[in-house]
């Protein structure tokens, strides 16, 4: 598939570029300063743009097969960025008729687990309370994917760890997998580029966790 990565020098965004390489994927990479992206590989075009202008950001869309974000709010000073530059993205991606829209939201979010312990309510309870306006922001980009015409997909994961691809996460479409509280970036990674081909996910908010 044809494949561009959005915010592909975070995380989440390397560990897209890096396994959609591995599995014969092109990939065009969407950043700001190529000289934060440490993948290399047959098949990466690096495409260099700030993602303020839909149509600056046109050429790294058009003609491919699928879209995945990993863009958001790496502190509280970022709130706001996630619905920003996404509506970059929506602008530009309704121009160019490309449809599959893959982005990462956050647990809280969404709904809890539905067997969720009074300590996991508690918990979620406390983490909205400090990130509220990091919250606020990913629930506003939620928003402008749910009132677009891309066949979106909002990815959920909880608390984030830099540990290598297991492979072994749950999902659950619309909800939340009981007592799920970290993943790896590259399971999130490797969970978004299953979800490409997967219609159950379309327009859903999906938790992911182990």
């Amino acid at each position: 598939m044809k494949l561009t990565v959005l915010g592909a020098t975070g995380g989440i965004g390397q560990e897209i570029v890096r396994q959609a390489l591995g599995v014969g994927h092109q990939v065009t990479a969407v950043v700001r300063d190529p000289a934060r992206l440490t993948v290399t590989g047959a098949g990466l075009e690096v495409f260099r743009a700030d993602l303020t202008d839909p149509k600056a950001l046109r050429p790294a869309v058009a003609g491919r097969d699928a879209v995945l974000s990993g863009l958001g709010a790496r502190s509280r000073k970022d709130a706001g960025v996630a619905a920003r530059l996404t509506r970059t993205v929506l602008g530009a991606l309704e121009a160019e008729q490309v449809r599959r829209l893959l982005v990462v939201s956050a647990s809280p979010v969404g709904p809890g687990a539905a067997d969720d312990t009074r300590v996991d309510r508690a918990m979620r309870r406390l983490i909205s309370s400090i990130l509220k306006d990091v919250y606020a922001d990913l629930r506003e980009m939620e928003g402008e994917l749910a009132a677009s015409a891309t066949d979106w997909t909002v990815v959920r994961p909880p608390r984030l760890q830099n540990k290598p691809l297991t492979g072994s996460y749950r999902t659950v479409v619309g909800g939340f997998p009981p007592k799920g509280r970290f993943i790896a970036r590259a399971d999130v990674a490797h969970a978004m580029l299953a979800m490409i081909d997967d219609p159950a996910t379309v327009k859903q908010g999906v938790g992911v966790a182990y």
